[in-house]
């Protein structure tokens, strides 16, 4: 009975009741087809969007710089005048097997052959407690000029 009802109202508002046309038929027939399906109140809800919460980043602090103790394996022996190669092997005997060599003129220059190179200066001081790369060891080339 709610169906003819509803029915009856379909085709009073299309006003083509009892048409007997090609267009009458096909608009009694879509209008019977809308109102015979129903629609599911889920159909008709717009879709739900997630909301995006916007994560904003916090700076992470720098690590501490890390405090070391000092690794004192060794006494800085006495090189000054010593040859570079025979120099890094006495402070080898102590334990430390890394010292440092720099060019005593202010050249820049790499000290490749250890051998032709002699010491003319030392940091630390000879007596001195040294670690790994503690040792920095000043040198001129074999024949220039030094105090030795």
């Amino acid at each position: 009975m709610l169906i003819a009802g509803i029915c009856g109202l379909v085709m009073v508002a299309v006003s083509g009741c009892g048409a007997e046309t090609d267009r009458g038929k096909a608009v009694i027939a879509s209008a019977t087809t809308s109102v015979a399906a129903p629609v599911s109140s889920a159909a008709v809800t717009s879709p739900v969007i997630p909301k995006t919460t916007v994560r904003q980043e916090v700076p992470t602090p720098p690590p501490a710089p890390v405090q070391r103790a000092p690794t004192a394996q060794a006494l800085m022996p006495n090189v000054v005048c010593m040859n570079l190669q025979a120099a890094q092997n006495k402070i080898q005997e102590g334990g430390v097997w890394y010292s440092r060599s720099t060019d005593a003129t202010g050249k820049g220059r790499m000290q490749v052959l250890d051998a032709n190179w002699i010491v003319v200066a030392q940091t630390p001081a000879p007596g001195v407690p040294i670690g790994e790369g503690d040792a920095v060891l000043s040198v001129v080339k074999i024949g220039e000029r030094n105090p030795c």
